[in-house]
């Protein structure tokens, strides 16, 4: 295996996680992706009772909140998720498909959210926008085209009860009640992965572990 202080641009550091270089990451992260204004308002909201879970990452929320209650990553996945770029059907009008199998994943999500509903369109190999009413006759007509049993349902896990509730209900109105939970969708690489690498199918810490 080799030696992690041998891979470029990787050197040793025994300093702290945070300090100044993490500030100056993410003034850098609020910099590209929102309003000045607007990104102390809406990371000062972030794990607080009145606010929203840090899309970040499952680290255990502290019964007594600080002001600061979110580490640099953290910060940067919010102004990721909450980024004032668009993009435009200009966007997909001026760029083929092809063209865009040619970006990276980051270079695709930086440019930022979606504003239309989208149709592939064969003949010239873009996206072209479409009327939401359009894009919901579309959809519809293709899930009236498949017996329920061949549909399964899946949506985020960091949905809302509320919009879960109301996505379940549409899925059954349908005639289904296929509904992979995480353990189906997201694990299941792992749950084949990791035997073959370390001979374990889940997490070998343990609490005991943070001790020594």
């Amino acid at each position: 295996m080799t030696n992690r202080r041998e891979v470029p641009g990787i050197r040793k550091y025994d300093g702290p996680a945070g300090g100044w270089g993490a500030l100056r990451a993410t003034a850098e992260a609020v910099r590209t992706q929102m309003e000045t204004i607007e990104a102390p308002i809406v990371l000062m909201r972030t794990n607080q009772p009145t606010g929203f879970d840090c899309p970040g990452c499952a680290w255990p929320d502290k019964e007594h909140k600080s002001t600061f209650q979110f580490c640099e990553n953290g910060a940067k996945a919010v102004t990721w998720e909450a980024t004032t770029k668009r993009v435009t059907p200009e966007f997909f009008a001026a760029n083929t498909v092809s063209s865009l199998l040619r970006m990276s994943d980051y270079e695709l999500e930086n440019m930022g959210r979606l504003t239309h509903p989208l149709v592939y369109d064969r003949a010239t190999d873009t996206f072209r926008a479409v009327e939401w009413d359009d894009a919901f006759a579309r959809i519809g007509e293709v899930l009236r085209a498949l017996p329920p049993e061949q549909v399964e349902f899946y949506t985020s896990g960091r949905a809302s009860n509320e919009a879960a509730y109301l996505y379940q209900l549409f899925a059954r109105e349908l005639g289904t009640n296929n509904f992979p939970d995480c353990s189906n969708m997201c694990h299941e690489p792992t749950s084949v992965g990791l035997p073959q690498s370390i001979g374990i199918g889940k997490g070998t810490v343990s609490l005991e572990d943070f001790d020594k």
